[in-house]
């Protein structure tokens, strides 16, 4: 062999070589995205940092961010999940500020906020963890409303469920709302909805799901995207109608309004549901896998990948599913034909999780049935937290 034939044959074997290389990689960065998608998230670290805390004043400073800076009222885990406080509204533009650090200072853009009660714990300066539920604890500790723990018989076992009676007064005294949280969330998200929905009445019941930290398990331990999920809220839904509701309402936040979806469509009860509220709602799965690629800068193909790997039976083991997940059967804008429900959106504009766009795409192939409200300016699920009063008005005048 020639010289020249030796070094083709040598770059021909080191482009083999490379291809192979990164298609390894590739399939690597797929799996481990598709496997983050379906895995649940139940271990959350601390994510900001308290400054300093001034009792007189009724105010907490904390590190500025994203988080922190944002309009409304928030909660904030102290102590590792063990202590919990209530902050409202920022006072006054964030500013820069020193801050010891070991030896010396340095300098940390700062925020302080209303400080509007400690529910648990104590108040101190260090680390902390936001939460957007605002509320925490069960309904009778967070809402002082009165309530039962239940359980909802389930395929995958036995549901634990709150179950909080109407007001009286109210005139849907004979209907329940089904709350239904989103991803890696806890049954807290829902506390939000419920002040209102009890002053109208409705006896409202929130249940656990299969994964949550409580529930029984599926048998692998994944999530399907509200493939499977919709049985658990199949399951609150006949426990309702057992139990006296007349008539339902259905709300669900982020993928809680993925497994809504999925419930109006296979459950044999679905007609008993007179009205659907989703705020922040997983439309189409596919265009939140997209938007996550973007934000992690993972590139389209590989993306793509993801979804096949996700569908593919022949790719279980891989993924350590028990069943393929079909993104194409959560996308409700292609099968916008299949909705039948009367259903209201709240959904922001600024929701840096999940895109608003299909939202709007669903409420154009279905006018008359599907509303949207686009809401200015709030983070994923938080409408509520920047506008209590408009959220709970248009919840009401639609649920009413």
């Amino acid at each position: 062999m020639t010289s020249t034939a030796s070094r083709a044959a040598a770059v021909g074997t080191a482009v083999a070589g490379g291809a192979a290389l990164g298609g390894a990689v590739s399939m690597g960065t797929a799996t481990y995205f598709a496997h983050r998608i379906i895995t649940p998230e139940h271990e959350k670290k601390d994510d900001v940092t308290v400054v300093s805390v001034d009792a007189d004043a009724g105010t907490v400073t904390l590190r500025a961010d994203p988080q922190t800076t944002s309009a409304g009222r928030y909660g904030l885990w102290l102590d590792h999940g063990r202590g919990h406080a209530r902050l409202g509204e920022v006072v006054g533009p964030a500013r820069t500020e020193p801050e010891e650090h070991g030896r010396g200072q340095r300098r940390h853009t700062v925020v302080t906020r209303r400080l509007l009660g400690v529910d648990a714990g104590e108040m101190v300066p260090g680390p902390a963890r936001w939460n957007k539920y605002f509320y925490c604890g069960d309904p009778g500790s967070s809402l002082g409303l009165e309530h039962e723990d239940v359980l909802v018989a389930s395929d995958i076992g036995d549901l634990p469920a709150w179950r909080v009676p109407g007001d009286p007064a109210g005139a849907h005294g004979e209907d329940w709302a089904i709350l239904v949280h989103g991803r890696s969330a806890q049954r807290g998200e829902t506390l939000r909805a419920v002040p209102v929905l009890h002053r109208l009445g409705y006896t409202c019941l929130i249940p656990m799901y299969r994964n949550d930290i409580g529930a029984p398990p599926s048998s692998d331990g994944r999530y399907s995207l509200g493939l499977s999920e919709w049985r658990d809220i199949d399951a609150a839904m006949r426990y309702a109608l057992a139990h006296g509701a007349r008539r339902l309402v259905l709300l669900g936040w982020s993928m809680g309004g993925a497994i809504v979806l999925q419930a109006l469509n296979r459950s044999d009860v679905a007609h008993r549901v007179q009205r659907v509220v989703l705020n922040g709602p997983v439309i189409d799965w596919g265009s939140v896998l997209a938007h996550q690629a973007d934000l992690h800068f993972i590139p389209r193909p590989i993306e793509q990948l993801a979804r096949s790997l996700l569908r593919s039976k022949a790719s279980r083991h891989l993924l350590r599913v028990a069943e393929p997940v079909d993104v194409a059967a959560t996308n409700w804008v292609d099968r916008a034909d299949e909705v039948s429900h009367r259903i209201f959106i709240i959904h922001s504009m600024t929701d840096e999780t999940v895109p608003y766009g299909p939202s709007q795409d669903l409420a154009r192939r279905r006018p008359g049935l599907v509303q949207t409200f686009v809401w200015p300016q709030a983070r994923h699920c938080q409408e509520w937290n920047t506008n209590p009063s408009l959220w709970e008005d248009l919840v009401a005048s639609f649920v009413r």
